[in-house]
């Protein structure tokens, strides 16, 4: 448990009793204009630093993205922003080299942040922070940081690194869709194809995939907004990986026989009015969900299907944990490479690795989220 000073307590609650009052206003302060100068992550990570009342608090400056039929905004949002708070509070000299996340509530959109940082430890080789992001007096996400001083580690070292697999590079200009952001959204993506994705065990298979942040991160941004960069795009469809593998069904329609649907009708629409070849670029997407779209467009009842695939009816995360390997040695808007894969599901949870290697096959960082995953259960009929 966390203890602030009786000050800190004041503001904290303070700040979720105005955010209730003002429920409409997504950020404490009208946002400024987009920064030119800077990226599209960078503006979409831009902190408020509420330095007049406590050094320690931040709030995002810019409204947070909810993604279309999601339970909260996007978390690598969150934990970006609390690791960006974080670094604000360390000597330059010092950098992040793990950080572990709990989602506890789903974030509202429409209500402000407030990031609370907390000084755990102040040592001479590592130095710990805890940030609370909160709303309407609520934690919504919590994660503990530890930083490491730079060339801490003596000049005799004990190294060794996993290799990346040998893959075809990205392509220029032929980066995939990602619904709903599509074009707009602040980085690049591009599949590669699921490795044994023919298998039936899915333990044993793969999804990969080149990420970049969009645009050219600022020379202002230092070091710090390519780590922020990377946090929020470790995020992205991390535990969906175990949709991918056991190929599941995640867009469900009420106009397909569903009693609710479990996508926006709108990315639905676009979705069914797209061509084979524009659908396998689209993040997410599989060979199966393409028949599936398929089989809606043309009015067939797909809960009666030649190769019936179970529903997810609920996936959310519930943490996540980055370890940071070469904190200074790569760039989030050039090329990385990722893979995911699972061990394990039950319960109704299931677990996910990720390695995220530079475009030159140095690994810069390794994963680890556990979420919900939930079937959709047969309805049962009332005697």
């Amino acid at each position: 448990m966390l203890h602030y000073p009786l000050f800190t307590l004041q503001i904290l609650q303070f700040f979720d009793a105005f955010s209730c009052i003002h429920c409409a206003m997504s950020t404490l302060l009208r946002p400024p204009p987009v920064d030119p100068s800077k990226s599209a992550i960078e503006n979409v990570l831009e902190l408020t630093q509420l330095s007049d009342i406590d050094p320690d608090l931040f709030s995002n400056t810019r409204p947070l993205w909810h993604p279309p039929g999601a339970r909260g905004v996007y978390g690598g949002a969150v934990i970006a922003q609390c690791l960006s708070a974080a670094q604000r509070t360390v000597p330059k000299n010092f950098t992040i080299h793990s950080m572990h996340c709990y989602f506890v509530l789903a974030g509202n959109s429409e209500i402000p942040v407030i990031y609370h940082v907390e000084h755990v430890r102040e040592g001479k080789s590592f130095a710990t922070r805890t940030v609370q992001a909160r709303q309407r007096g609520k934690v919504i996400f919590t994660t503990t940081m530890s930083f490491v001083r730079e060339d801490s580690g003596g000049k005799l070292l004990l190294e060794h690194s996993t290799d990346m697999p040998d893959i075809p590079g990205p392509i220029e200009d032929n980066d995939d869709l990602r619904f709903p952001q599509g074009s707009d959204g602040p980085f690049l993506s591009q599949r590669v194809e699921i490795l044994n994705n023919d298998s039936p065990n899915p333990h044993t298979k793969k999804t990969r995939q080149w990420i970049k942040a969009r645009g050219e991160i600022s020379l202002a941004g230092g070091h710090e907004a390519h780590l922020s960069a990377l946090a929020y795009m470790s995020d992205s469809y991390f535990i969906g990986t175990i949709a991918r593998v056991h190929k599941l069904w995640r867009y469900s329609s009420a106009r397909a026989g569903n009693n609710k649907s479990t996508i926006d009708e709108e990315i639905l629409k676009t979705l069914l009015a797209m061509d084979d070849e524009s659908l396998k670029r689209v993040q997410g997407i599989d060979n199966h969900d393409i028949k599936r779209l398929r089989r809606i467009q043309n009015g067939e009842d797909t809960s009666v299907d030649l190769d019936p695939k179970p529903e997810v009816g609920m996936m959310v995360s519930l943490d996540h944990t980055i370890y940071f390997h070469n904190p200074r040695d790569f760039r989030a808007d050039e090329w990385m490479f990722t893979e995911m894969e699972t061990p394990w599901a039950g319960d109704g949870r299931g677990l996910v690795f990720q390695k995220i290697f530079s475009r030159n096959g140095k690994l810069i960082a390794t994963c680890v989220q556990e979420g919900v995953v939930r079937l959709k259960q047969p309805t049962e009929s009332k005697l």
